[in-house]
């Protein structure tokens, strides 16, 4: 084993033994692992990822001995790993070193979230649904990130140096930088992560410069063991911004010489380098339609360069070029055509609804659409849209019913089985503040990622359990009144921001708080809120359906596309997204639309107001510094939601010329009040908000 690797393992050993002290959140879902010095026998060859399980197991393992064996069985696959238990005692194998690890960690969660011996002399295997489970950080290399509300980038963190200053020689890693990453590769790991893109897709050409991938290979060399590969976001003009060639042009044989040469490279520093994430003819981004090539042109090209080393490609689909007046429409009619054209080791990266991670959308109609070509789901566990780190909300019943649906109407499970690369991605919201995530709460989101690329038919119940026993203990009446916040916090935040279907009527820019009226002359009108909600005398919503609007429900299989065209069939849930519903339309409930509108916001303000009540009862049987931080946090969550209920009811009044509803409580603020405040310009200029945790 390494230095840097024992010295990785050490600092785990510290910070297990001072588990239960000033809870800043800096020990993730470790915190409740205590001193156990268990018994481990290794039947296999010792490295450096078995040693990671060893010592997990020694330090938090409190049943019997552990055996640990490599054994390649039929149906396994690598990752893969086997877990029997009798009599106390506990074998895992597995066919790799990798699975062993898992199945280490599988173990020590069954324990602080079932007891050790509530699995005795049983047998039972684990294989993770998805084979690439990744984190995509919008890390730059100046150390931002970008809608990142942790603070700093762990890995940008310090000054690039010249290429001179690299050559020939290893960059030092700070024993502060070593600690904070091997904490991040054993959180990754714990819940089965294996892969991370380390920079923004928004991609600086200097990612492939010398000096940055030198950077590049000590980092994949301290995730290594924990059987993290890293990835890169490439800027697609590249060759011509980095090296001076003329062209970035796809068909170019100078241009592929240069990817094939820079792929050589990279190899031949990073051997198990995974491969690009690509972001092309997006929101200014280059790409190959510069050249007047297609999207399968220039993922092909890439695809070719990393093939003989075993490398993939991931190319985004989040693009809204104006090709149709709908934007929800735009990914689907840009790469529909092109199935059946890409590389096999090319995945499409499809973000979870169409239009941009809106607290909730219809899936995207891309899923199942394209099944000639390898697809992949990207998730954003940032909360761009959904508060940042301010606001309490437990993404994984978000992901939870974007799952089933894909599953239940794009019949992605069964074409995921077919493809060779089986992939899912999430956009990290990890920063260098001490509790990685800006809010200890929004770690769960993190959990919940892994744990559903892991295995996607887990509840978000179950993983909501399984996080909050691991962060203060199973068996006490706090950690039932935490998880049932968690798992009623996600339909509060919709209810308070944008019920019924609406979507993005966020403040421009910054994505936090209310801005439904905005809308300035000279720019495109899909960067207009008003664009997306069309208020008017009559009604409100985005009609786009078949018979009358913009047509996007044909996009989808017709189990889905006629549900939501009939505005009587559609659920309330998405009524606005495709529908442009009269003011007295009559919704599920039983209520007019505008007498819902108001219910809705009220009812997500009181449940914003019955999260902190609920978090204040478990005062005294919570870590003092945790029980303050979250409280501080979610009295910006109930402030937030009153200016949220208040601009929105008072904005959509004008147009509805219908009062209050008797239940709901009359806004406080003006709508000229509201206007004059930009709620939350970021989570550290926020005028409700301070910052709270310090930086490591």
């Amino acid at each position: 084993m390494t230095n840097k690797h024992l010295l990785a393992l050490l600092t785990l050993s510290a910070f297990a033994a001072i588990a239960h002290a000033d809870n800043d959140g800096s020990k993730l879902w470790f915190v409740n692992n205590t001193k156990a010095n268990a018994k481990v026998v290794v039947k296999t060859k010792a490295t450096s990822t078995t040693d990671i399980a060893v010592n997990e197991l020694r330090d938090a393992w409190h049943g019997g001995q552990v055996t640990l064996e490599r054994k390649s069985a039929k149906g396994l696959t690598r990752e893969s790993f086997t877990v029997s238990q009798k009599g106390g005692n506990v074998t895992i194998t597995s066919p790799s070193d990798a699975g062993l690890m898992y199945g280490a960690y599988h173990l020590l969660r069954l324990e602080q979230t079932l007891g050790k011996d509530a699995y005795r002399d049983t047998l039972f295997t684990e294989t993770p649904e998805h084979n690439i489970r990744m984190l995509n950080h919008w890390d730059n290399l100046n150390g931002t990130v970008e809608r990142g509300y942790a603070g700093r980038s762990i890995f940008w963190n310090k000054p690039v140096p010249d290429a001179s200053a690299v050559k020939g020689k290893n960059l030092s890693t700070s024993d502060s930088q070593l600690s904070t990453l091997t904490l991040y590769a054993r959180a990754n790991a714990s819940v089965g992560i294996n892969g991370t893109v380390l920079n923004n897709v928004n991609a600086s050409p200097k990612m492939l410069s010398d000096s940055v991938l030198t950077m590049v290979k000590q980092y994949a060399d301290i995730l290594r063991p924990y059987n993290i590969k890293v990835y890169l976001a490439v800027n697609f003009s590249s060759p011509a911004v980095l090296d001076g060639l003329k062209t970035s042009d796809p068909l170019d044989k100078d241009v592929q010489k240069w990817w094939a040469a820079k792929a050589k490279k990279i190899y031949s520093m990073i051997p198990d380098f995974g491969g690009f994430l690509v972001k092309a003819n997006s929101e200014g981004q280059p790409g190959p339609m510069d050249f007047g090539r297609t999207h399968a042109d220039g993922a092909n090209m890439l695809a070719k360069a990393l093939k003989p080393f075993g490398g993939i490609v991931m190319w985004r689909a989040f693009v809204y070029s104006p090709s149709d007046p709908d934007r929800a429409k735009q990914a689907y009619i840009e790469f529909k055509d092109l199935d059946g054209k890409f590389m096999d080791n090319v995945i499409i990266q499809i973000k979870n609804g169409p239009i941009d991670f809106q607290p909730r959308e219809p899936y995207s109609p891309l899923f199942g659409a394209m099944p000639e070509t390898q697809e992949m789901a990207e998730l954003q566990i940032t909360q761009e849209y959904l508060g940042h780190s301010n606001h309490i909300c437990f993404l994984g019943t978000m992901w939870e019913e974007f799952l089933n649906d894909i599953k239940k109407y794009a019949n992605y499970t069964n074409n995921l089985r077919g493809y060779k690369y089986r992939a899912i991605a999430g956009v990290a919201n990890v920063g260098d503040d001490a509790n990685f995530c800006g809010n200890t709460m929004a770690q769960s989101n993190w959990y919940a990622f892994g744990r559903l690329a892991w295995n996607s038919n887990l509840t978000s119940k179950e993983i909501a359990r399984e996080w909050v026993a691991q962060e203060i203990g199973k068996d006490n009446k706090s950690a039932r009144t935490l998880e049932n916040i968690l798992l009623m916090s996600r339909e509060t935040v919709v209810d308070y921001m944008m019920p019924l279907g609406f979507h993005h009527i966020f403040a421009e820019g910054h994505h936090y708080g209310p801005q439904p009226w905005q809308n300035n002359p000279g720019q495109r009108a899909d960067w207009q809120c008003v664009y997306y909600h069309r208020a008017d005398a009559k009604g409100v919503g985005f009609d786009r359906t078949v018979k009358a609007g913009s047509g996007a429900t044909a996009q989808y299989p017709a189990s889905f596309g006629n549900m939501v065209e009939n505005i009587n069939t559609c659920p309330d849930k998405y009524l606005l997204w495709f529908h442009h519903a009269d003011w007295n339309h009559k919704c599920q409930t039983g209520r007019t639309l505008w007498n819902e509108m108001c219910y809705r916001y009220q009812n997500g303000l009181n449940g914003a107001r019955q999260m902190l009540r609920m978090w204040n009862s478990t005062e005294g049987n919570i870590d003092s510094r945790l029980f303050n931080d979250i409280q501080e946090k979610m009295h910006i969550q109930v402030r937030d939601a009153e200016w949220w209920k208040d601009a929105c009811l008072n904005y959509f009044q004008t147009f509805s010329k219908q009062p209050i509803s008797d239940t709901t409580e009359p806004p406080v603020h003006s709508l000229n009040e509201v206007k004059k405040i930009r709620l939350g310009i970021s989570n550290y200029e926020n005028p409700s908000a301070k910052l709270l945790n310090s930086k490591r």
